[in-house]
């Protein structure tokens, strides 16, 4: 399917009318393809996402009300408030930041706001990308490894669990109430349940903190530990269906748009340059006749994951995003929203 085919199918079909009612309708600021029509790796199968960003309605921001986020999961569609994706963007979620890194083409509807947040993107660029990227990336690998004859062990798993964790915890500076360094302690050690050999423990020295920054860091990290729980229920289903080689693709695309961030300060969510590679690693080229990643495949994992060490240490990008002018942003934003409101009245 074409980009003019979507465009018109969002825009006249009966399946997309809810993005003209509230609390999206006149507040949309920018509608954009999302996953395998994204990347540019989408087949005549692939899934349609959608993704947009709405301002809040001036009532609403009067009001300190409003919407977070609306999910149509009949038709793959996410459309983000102004203020829940600027937070998503400032830790430089994956899933989220990829959407102010397609090509022009690639935006269904953007008006002079969306163009905005687009053109403003390096203000959310931080070393937070490293952790962030770093954290899918690891969560990926352990399905695909998982999934491999090359099976994991549990003590192998708990410390993918781990890695993600602190990955997650690398963005508390920013969300919740300062902790020394040695105030919260995860660590590895033999397990006291009888079905784990290891398991992760945690030391916790905190006082006169908040509750409940306390309760969001806590339900972060339970979050996670209930996303790999999952995974190999995800895991026997992917291979099922064959699809395992779609996540060896999408671990790649993970590296490769962390190294645009970290090297030149850039998102970029369309790989023209690197499609045959992960057209490739998509149709089965690094499956053995066995369905399982070959040895030729970990070799390029293990070169990714070596030049992510590398960039980690020598990225010019600051260590948090730069705050002050995103507030002054969603600050502008909110103003024009409310004073043409009431120009128009």
């Amino acid at each position: 399917m074409t980009i003019e085919d979507i465009s018109k199918m969002v825009f006249t079909s009966e399946d997309y009318a809810f993005l003209k009612r509230d609390p999206l309708g006149d507040n949309v600021a920018l509608i954009g393809l999302g996953g395998s029509y994204a990347y540019g790796t989408n087949t005549e199968t692939s899934d349609i996402d959608i993704r947009g960003v709405a301002t809040h309605s001036p009532e609403d921001i009067l009001t300190r009300k409003g919407f977070e986020q609306v999910v149509n999961e009949a038709t793959d569609t996410t459309v983000y408030s102004l203020e829940k994706i600027i937070n998503l963007l400032s830790n430089c979620n994956p899933n989220v930041i990829e959407i102010l890194g397609l090509e022009p083409w690639q935006y269904i509807y953007i008006n002079s706001i969306g163009q905005a947040l687009v053109d403003n993107a390096d203000m959310f660029l931080s070393k937070r990308a490293v952790h962030s990227f770093g954290g899918y990336a690891s969560q990926q690998l352990w399905r695909i490894r998982n999934l491999s004859v090359r099976y994991v062990g549990q003590e192998e798993q708990e410390r993918h669990v781990l890695e993600s964790i602190k990955n997650a915890q690398y963005s508390y500076p920013g969300k919740y109430f300062s902790f020394s360094d040695d105030s919260i302690r995860l660590y590895l050690d033999n397990a006291i349940q009888d079905e784990y050999e290891k398991e992760i423990f945690m030391d916790i020295h905190l006082t006169h903190y908040p509750l409940r920054d306390y309760k969001s860091m806590w339900n972060d990290m339970k979050s996670i530990v209930k996303d790999y729980s999952k995974v190999g229920r995800r895991n026997k289903r992917a291979i099922d269906k064959d699809k395992l080689n779609k996540h060896m693709m999408h671990l790649v695309r993970l590296y490769l748009m962390c190294f645009d961030i970290l090297e030149n300060g850039k998102i970029v969510t369309y790989r023209e340059k690197e499609h045959d590679l992960l057209t490739e690693i998509r149709n089965g080229k690094y499956l053995d006749s066995n369905k399982q990643p070959t040895a030729e495949f970990y070799d390029i994992v293990d070169e990714l994951e070596g030049r992510l060490e590398y960039w980690k240490e020598h990225t010019e990008l600051p260590p948090n995003p730069d705050y002050k002018r995103i507030n002054k942003f969603l600050e502008e934003v909110n103003y024009d929203v409310i004073k043409r409101r009431y120009r128009k009245d």
